[in-house]
């Protein structure tokens, strides 16, 4: 019994939520600081995918992964951020996965990315319901 007590206070500590939204940023922190050092590279990737006018959204794409994880991170309307990540990964995944128009190992690839995304999708939009659901006015 006194284990299960001193598990379940381990498990409430504050930090250990802080790492498991850290983890689920992690992509977004690393792909906006990544597409920041390389600008042309996140440019060519909008170009890659038909995306136009390549450059301002290459921009608009880093503010949102950077400025979405700081807000989740922080506690600072975390359900906005979570709701932007959300929705951006929702659509980024029906521009770069259409595995439907492909076939063999390219298929089943981006199959599983697919759907790997929509996961991540479920995650941010649980966190943003989550923190909706406490009444949070935007100040953690």
């Amino acid at each position: 019994m006194r284990a299960a007590i001193a598990t379940t206070s381990a498990l409430g500590a504050p930090w250990i939520k802080w790492v498991c939204l850290l983890l689920l940023c992690s992509a977004y922190l690393q792909g906006g600081i990544n597409k920041l050092t390389d600008f042309g590279s996140a440019v060519g990737e909008m170009q890659h995918f038909g995306l136009s006018p390549a450059a301002p959204l290459a921009a608009l794409v880093i503010g949102l992964e950077l400025g979405a994880s700081l807000l989740i991170l922080s506690g600072f309307y975390r359900w906005l951020g979570a709701g932007f990540l959300g929705i951006f990964t929702l659509m980024a995944t029906f521009v770069a996965n259409r595995f439907w128009e492909m076939a063999g190992m390219e298929r089943f690839v981006a199959a599983n990315s697919f759907f790997e995304h929509l996961g991540l999708t479920g995650a941010f939009l649980l966190v943003a319901w989550l923190d909706l659901q406490k009444g949070n006015d935007g100040t953690r």
